[in-house]
């Protein structure tokens, strides 16, 4: 078993790379990952999972399956365990290291011989193991980055409806002849939603606002005669 160090460094995210992984690999290479993550602020832990790597970043989960050096005799086993996981995880990635021109020619022949579609899931190709995991981390980083803008785009979309809905409720309100701003707030306050003061009783509008019974009694009449509400008024 090559040997580890964990470390427990708060920062940008989360790696959780599988034991069976880790034992089948260089120390050199599990140092280098070490570091890389330290450097980066990640935190890493070693589990019992079924992709190499989990990174979670962002509120976003991205798994990883990561073949350090490809081996043309094992091409079967690969794509086998690719076909399984992509069904368990949503964002999942292959992460391949072919250093020879033979390893790129084998790996894309066995690709379309095993009937890989494209892009499910998508394959990075690349020259060493390092390269290859600095390219995981800068991919569940990068799916980390989007995850948390389109958290604060739906945000801001919802706060901006809530703008909108609550000037259109001021509008219904400050409608009814002698109410104003102030008014239609602490009915949306006190009483809450347009259908709820509909149906509010004065005695109610009373008690939990500090409208005067004049007041009271023209939210009522407009709500509900429909002599008065169809009257023309001039505010």
């Amino acid at each position: 078993i090559a040997p580890f160090v964990p470390l427990l460094v708060e920062g940008r995210g989360i790696c959780m790379m599988s034991t069976a992984w880790r034992d089948k690999q260089d120390h050199h290479l599990i140092n280098f990952i070490g570091a890389f993550l330290a450097a980066n602020l990640y935190r890493l832990n070693f589990l019992s999972i079924s992709p190499d790597f989990i990174f979670n970043n962002g509120g976003l989960s991205v798994a990883f399956i990561f073949e350090t050096s490809w081996d043309c005799g094992n091409a079967a086993a690969v794509f086998s365990r690719v076909n399984a996981l992509k069904r368990q995880f949503k964002n999942i990635y292959v992460v391949v290291a072919v250093p020879t021109v033979e390893q790129i020619e084998s790996f894309n022949q066995s690709y379309f011989k095993y009937g890989m579609e494209l892009g499910c899931p998508a394959f990075v190709p690349v020259n060493d193991p390092e390269m290859g995991f600095e390219m995981m981390l800068k991919i569940a980083h990068a799916r980390g980055v989007c995850k948390q803008q389109d958290i604060s785009s739906t945000m801001r979309n919802e706060r901006e409806q809530a703008v909108q809905c609550m000037d259109a409720y001021v509008r219904v309100l400050t409608s009814i002849p002698g109410i104003d701003d102030h008014d239609a707030n602490m009915l949306a306050q006190a009483i809450g939603s347009i259908e709820a003061i509909a149906k509010a009783s004065e005695s109610s509008i009373l008690e939990s606002t500090d409208l005067s019974r004049d007041k009271a009694e023209t939210i009522i009449r407009f709500f509900r005669d429909p002599q008065f509400y169809l009257s023309p008024k001039i505010n």
